[in-house]
């Protein structure tokens, strides 16, 4: 293999290493950007539902205390926007089920949401007035078991998205692993291929040169060895033809 081949495929080689390594950290990081952008997302929705959820309640809670105190158009409107607005939150969460387990939780709030519509139910639709019993003995504490699943929901994304948060950290630490590797590899070939351009390439130069000088100072060629048969191995060869036919 010729000089000029050599040190081109040690180029290569080294290229090779480094766009290896560039290409499978950038394809880690792109698909870690993906992934737990699409978790995250998942996760917000839910937790964004959940929360429309706890704020309806706390309205139609609020809402049931004004038909109590006689206040039955206001707490009738209240009521009508807030359980329109849980149901929606609820539809969305109903359809953004991604983590293991999110099924139970969904509907627990269901059936806990539908045993507190039918408790406050009948206050919309008469004249419920100063009848507190009622709503601390049932309806309070039903709203409570509510908004403690709601919450439970809401935290179980919470979790997960601090999971994915500390997955997204372990898989950011590998990605970056195949360019810790490639440097090191390329500290190691350098060092190899520096060696080898040495012994092939420098070397045989620097012999070669003082061959020649010494020649020209005592009219005698000394032998010179060149590993290999390159253009390096075939100008020493030249140099002590030329010598040996130069020879007083």
């Amino acid at each position: 293999m010729g000089i000029r081949a050599k040190i081109t495929s040690g180029f290569l080689i080294l290229a090779t290493m480094l766009l290896v390594a560039g290409a499978w950290s950038i394809y880690e990081l792109k698909n870690i950007g993906i992934s737990a952008q699409n978790i995250l997302d998942e996760n917000y929705k839910s937790i964004d539902a959940a929360k429309v959820m706890i704020e309806a309640l706390e309205r139609e809670d609020s809402a049931v205390l004004l038909l109590l105190l006689g206040k039955r158009d206001e707490g009738r409107d209240i009521l009508k926007a807030a359980d329109e607005n849980f149901q929606k939150a609820m539809e969305i969460a109903r359809g953004n089920i991604t983590l293991p387990g999110e099924q139970n939780y969904v509907a627990a709030v269901d059936k806990a949401y539908a045993a507190y519509r039918k408790l406050w139910q009948p206050f919309a639709g008469a004249r419920y007035r100063g009848n507190l019993n009622l709503y601390f003995q049932e309806v309070n504490p039903t709203f409570l078991k509510v908004k403690t699943a709601v919450s439970e929901l809401m935290n179980l994304n919470h979790q997960a998205m601090y999971q994915t948060a500390s997955q997204v950290e372990a898989r950011a630490h590998r990605a970056t692993m195949p360019g810790i590797i490639a440097i090191a590899s390329a500290f190691i070939f350098a060092i190899i291929f520096s060696f080898l351009i040495n012994l092939y390439v420098i070397s045989p130069i620097v012999k070669l040169t003082a061959g020649i000088r010494t020649f020209l100072d005592r009219g005698f060629f000394p032998d010179v060895r060149a590993e290999g048969k390159d253009e390096i191995a075939e100008l020493v060869s030249s140099v002590e033809q030329l010598t040996r036919k130069t020879k007083p």
